[in-house]
């Protein structure tokens, strides 16, 4: 399993309180969510006028769309034109999933296995 974290540093110009501010932060995570159907949280900046940065979160079986959403996300975050975007950061991490045997069953021994994204290797 891929899990994938951007996190998004914004500047909104133009922004004199804290509730013009916020009314752009979830103009802007609703439209995300919609769109990418990804998580979104505000992770910092919540006590100032014109910045915040923006959490994302996904989740699938193949990096590369993992990252290739979470590019995208962030694309579309600086083409609404909403906020500038001071930063941006993508990361990946790979984590072991666990996975039934043939029989669909857990809990014996010999029917489950740990999977590390190699369909070779059971531990």
């Amino acid at each position: 399993m891929i899990v994938g974290a951007a996190v998004v540093e914004i500047h909104i110009h133009g922004s004199r309180s804290l509730k013009q501010r916020r009314g752009v932060v979830r103009s802007i995570s609703r439209r995300v969510r919609n769109r990418f159907n990804l998580s979104v949280a505000e992770v910092g900046g919540q006590d100032t006028w014109q910045s915040a940065a923006l959490g994302l979160s996904a989740a699938g079986s193949d990096a590369r769309t993992v990252r290739g959403v979470l590019d995208r996300a962030v694309t579309f975050i600086e083409e609404l034109h909403l906020a500038e975007v001071v930063h941006s950061d993508v990361e990946l991490v790979q984590l072991p999933y666990w996975e039934t045997g043939e029989t669909g069953e857990t809990g014996e021994i010999g029917e489950t296995a740990w999977r590390d994204g190699d369909a070779d290797s059971e531990e």
